[in-house]
C-alpha cells in the first residue's frame, strides 16, 4: 500500500510532516529545522502537489497543514459529513445527527442521491457504531468517549490527494478507517477498496499514528476474520457489526 505514495519524495514528506505538526513556519525556519537548503524548500512548498493541495501560506508567509498532527484535529471537520467525538455521537439524536450528517456531506461537495439507498446505508451505519461504543462501555474505561470519530470523509482536492472513507475512529496513536456495505460476504474488490486510501491516511496523520483499514458487513452476524488485500502478502480484519469490537481488540488488545 506504501508504493502508492512513491510519486512524493522523502523531502516533500518531511516538510509536510513538519508543518503539519507547527502552527505556522516559516520557510527558513522549515529549511533550518531540516537542515536542507532554503532555496530547496522554496521550490517544494511553491511546486510541490503534496504542500499545494495540503497546506496554506497565511498573509504572515508562515506555512500550515489543512489538517493538524495533532488531536484534536484540527481542519479535519472542513472535509467530513459528521465530525465530533464520541461523546458527542452518543448524545445526539438520531434526526439531528441525520441532519447535520446530511448538510455536512452538502458542504464537501458528497452526492446524496439516495436512488441506491444512501439515507438506509447512512442510519445502518449509525446503528453499528453506537452498538459498537455500547460493547465498549462493558469492555474498556470512558476514555473512548474521547475518541475523535468522522463519518463520511471526502478529500479529494486534485487527482493527487484523495480519500474517501465512510467511518473514521482516531483513537490514541492509531486511526481505524471503516469500510462499510451492506451484505454477508466480503468480495475481493471491497476489500481492496477498504485498503486503498491507507497509505494518504498514514501521511496526513503522521507516523505517531497507524492507519488500520477494516471492511464491515453489516448484513452478516458472528463474523470476524482477516483477508487478503488482493495479490500481496498483506491482511485486513473483516467482520460484521456485532463483532467489530474485534477489530479494534486485536489492535489495541483491552480484553484479557
Amino acid at each position: 500500500m506504501r508504493g502508492m505514495l512513491s510519486s512524493f519524495s522523502d523531502e516533500e514528506k518531511a516538510v509536510y510532516s513538519l508543518i503539519s505538526v507547527n502552527d505556522g513556519l516559516l520557510a527558513k525556519e522549515i529549511a533550518s529545522l531540516l537542515s536542507m537548503e532554503r532555496k530547496q524548500v522554496n521550490h517544494l512548498l511553491f511546486s510541490s502537489p503534496l504542500m499545494h493541495e495540503l497546506c496554506f501560506q497565511d498573509r504572515d508567509f508562515r506555512w500550515h497543514a489543512l489538517i493538524r498532527q495533532a488531536p484534536v484535529h484540527e481542519g479535519l471537520y472542513e472535509f467530513s459529513g459528521w465530525y465530533g467525538t464520541v461523546r458527542e455521537f452518543m448524545n445526539t439524536a438520531e434526526e439531528d445527527w441525520l441532519s447535520a450528517l446530511q448538510d455536512g456531506c452538502r458542504r464537501i461537495g458528497r452526492n446524496l442521491n439516495d436512488r441506491r439507498g444512501l439515507i438506509h446505508s447512512f442510519l445502518d451505519c449509525r446503528n453499528v457504531m453506537l452498538s459498537l461504543f455500547r460493547d465498549f462501555s462493558d469492555m474498556m474505561n470512558a476514555a473512548f468517549l474521547d475518541w475523535e470519530i468522522v463519518f463520511e470523509l471526502r478529500l479529494n482536492r486534485s487527482r493527487m490527494i484523495r480519500i474517501y472513507s465512510d467511518v473514521l475512529v482516531i483513537t490514541p496513536g492509531r486511526v481505524f478507517s471503516l469500510e462499510f456495505k451492506m451484505k454477508k460476504i466480503p468480495d475481493p474488490d471491497e476489500v481492496l477498496q477498504a485498503a486503498k486510501y491507507i497509505p494518504f491516511l498514514e501521511l496526513i496523520f503522521g507516523s505517531s499514528f497507524e492507519a488500520v483499514p477494516a471492511l464491515v458487513l453489516t448484513a452478516a452476524s458472528d463474523y470476524f476474520e482477516f483477508l487478503p488485500i488482493g495479490s500481496t502478502d498483506m491482511i485486513l480484519p473483516a467482520a460484521s457489526g456485532d463483532m467489530l469490537f474485534n477489530v479494534f481488540n486485536e489492535y489495541m488488545e483491552f480484553l484479557s
